[in-house]
């Protein structure tokens, strides 16, 4: 496992982004799917930005955990915050097709949430009083 702590300021996500790049390319993972990774954990991580405590609210840090395996590897992105509710953000059942629309038609918010589940194999959210937590996974192709 191997843990990473960065300030909770936009600047410090190509950071993870380096970092993820770094663990994913030792597994044997394509191109295209570390390229996957890398725009979903970004996502993650500016959720927890612009969700999380800042730090004029005395937290300001994000905590991500990289886990490496045979399978695959997960990323976990914790903020410290207000709860955040999944089921608010766009679902499969309401979400509009993207082929087609212009950028001023989509939907505001809830786009993070679909990118990392459109590019994840797995991505489960859980909120507590003391923030919030995105578990992504994926998978290496056979």
């Amino acid at each position: 496992m191997i843990r990473l702590q960065i300030p909770s300021h936009a600047d410090y996500i190509e950071i993870v982004r380096v970092c993820l790049y770094g663990i994913a390319s030792k597994l044997p993972f394509s191109y295209e799917d570390i390229e996957d990774m890398k725009v979903a954990v970004s996502e993650a991580c500016t959720n927890a930005v612009l969700h999380g405590r800042s730090q004029n609210d005395g937290g300001g840090l994000i905590d991500v955990c990289f886990q490496p395996s045979e399978a695959g590897m997960t990323v976990i992105v914790k903020n410290e915050g207000e709860p955040f509710e999944h089921s608010e953000t766009i679902t499969d059942e309401n979400t509009p097709p993207l082929q087609g629309i212009e950028i001023s038609e989509l939907p505001v918010g809830g786009l993070g949430i679909y990118l990392m589940e459109a590019l994840m194999d797995e991505v489960t959210v859980q909120s507590t009083d003391s923030g919030t937590e995105v578990i992504m996974t994926k998978y290496i192709s056979q």
